[in-house]
Formats: C-alpha cells, sequence, structure tokens
C-alpha cells in the first residue's frame, strides 16, 4: 500500500490521526538539491566544463555551450528531478540477458 492510500484509509476509519504516528516532515528534507533548477551535481560539472572551455580554448564558444547543457539539465530535471541519478544506474544494466 502506498502512503496515500494509508493515510486515506486512516482518516476514513478515524476522525483524528492516532497519537504518535504522525510525524512532521521539514519540506527540505524531501526535495532535491537543485542550482538554476539543474540537479546540484549536473550544474557543477556543467559549470567545470564551461569554464574548461573557456579558459583552456580561451574562445567564448564554451559559453553558448555551458549555457545550452544547463537548458537541457533544468528541462530535463522538470520532469524528473532525479534524472542524473537514474541515468547513472541505467548505464550498468545490459540492455539484453541472456538465458
Amino acid at each position: 500500500m502506498r502512503l496515500e492510500q494509508v493515510h486515506s484509509l486512516q482518516l476514513y476509519f478515524l476522525k483524528e490521526p492516532m497519537e504518535g504516528f504522525v510525524i512532521p516532515i521539514h519540506r527540505s528534507l524531501t526535495q532535491p538539491i537543485l542550482l538554476g533548477g539543474a540537479p546540484r551535481e549536473f550544474a557543477i560539472l556543467n559549470g567545470t566544463v564551461t569554464l574548461a572551455l573557456l579558459v583552456g580554448l580561451q574562445t567564448i564558444i564554451g559559453l553558448p555551450v555551458g549555457i545550452l547543457l544547463h537548458i537541457v539539465g533544468r528541462t530535463l530535471a522538470k520532469g524528473d528531478p532525479q534524472f542524473l541519478d537514474t541515468f547513472k544506474r541505467h548505464i550498468h544494466f545490459r540492455p539484453y540477458y541472456e538465458v
């Protein structure tokens, strides 16, 4: 049973929550950490690559690439804030398992 189902059943059978079974959880403990709308790890990696392109190539071409990558990361994070963790886990699975 999902937590929402348990909560709705509890509200259906009980008029008030049982003592000791309701714990307030701060919102910051359940939300992912985002920097500029992109996941923290992705934003730091993107910033590092962008600065490496700017300093290493000594051209402005790294800036549009960094901005474009950040927009892509932000768009992906709107759908799933943990897309980077999901992708890292996906890499380890083979496309076909022999029986």
